[in-house]
């Protein structure tokens, strides 16, 4: 029987290399992403050999009501993991409204309503599996970050509260909190910069997109039955 997980924000770093592990277990795949179709096309090609079904889906979940662009166009389902995501730098004193809730409905609150949305089809199968990829600065927080190090920190406190609500019908929640990833939102800073990031990680470089899509895999396999509400950090030993 063919297994299908939606992935949200397909389209980067750590979404494509989440999507290719999974297609390559044998995952048929919904993939959402926002503006960048290219991406998604190019992905969708990478994915052709490993024969299952791939269905991108466009939603803005920087809206509020993002996520119902992406409810409606999911029927089977066995697992959500949810990559969306953007960064916000600079200064509390300097943001903006807007800013502040496209950070929000981006990683909580488009998150949380589209799990509730489909929630029910896991509770008539009597299993399925969330994982959150969410950030060290979820766990520590960053200066200059602050409203990200917030929604991200909200995403922890959702998935270990949702992880008790729903254990008892077979559906296990779980987190990941990624440090610094050599993906495309490292782009914004300069070779220097990350010289110095690099520094400061004890493993002395970035993370991989596919040390943490591995880890995705791990979690939705048999062998994590036993885990839930737990936020596996991945940094290199960055932040313990």
């Amino acid at each position: 029987m063919k297994k299908y997980a939606l992935i949200t924000g397909a389209s980067g770093g750590i979404g494509q290399a989440v999507a290719c592990n999974l297609a390559a277990k044998g995952y048929s795949l919904y993939l959402h992403y926002n503006k960048n179709e290219q991406s998604i096309m190019g992905l969708m090609d990478k994915l052709l050999p490993y024969g299952g079904e791939y269905i991108p889906i466009q939603a803005d979940l920087t809206t509020s009501i993002g996520y119902k662009s992406i409810s409606s166009q999911i029927f089977s389902l066995d697992a959500i993991i949810h990559c969306g995501g953007n960064s916000q730098y600079g200064l509390l004193l300097d943001l903006q409204q807007e800013e502040a809730e496209a950070v929000m409905n981006i990683h909580v609150l488009n998150p949380l309503m589209l799990t509730k949305e489909l929630l029910p089809k896991f509770l008539r199968k009597g299993s399925g599996n969330i994982i959150v990829i969410t950030s060290i600065w979820g766990q520590t927080g960053a200066a200059c970050e602050v409203a990200y190090s917030a929604a991200k920190g909200a995403q922890i406190a959702f998935v270990k509260a949702l992880s008790k609500e729903v254990a008892l019908n077979g559906i296990r929640v779980n987190a990941i909190a990624p440090g610094a990833v050599a993906t495309p939102m490292m782009e914004g800073f300069t070779p220097e910069e990350v010289e110095q990031i690099s520094f400061e990680i004890p493993m002395g470089r970035l993370g991989l997109p596919e040390e943490i899509a591995g880890s995705v895999a791990f979690l939705l396999s048999d062998d994590a039955s036993y885990i839930t509400g737990q936020v596996l950090a991945i940094n290199g030993g960055w932040y313990t």
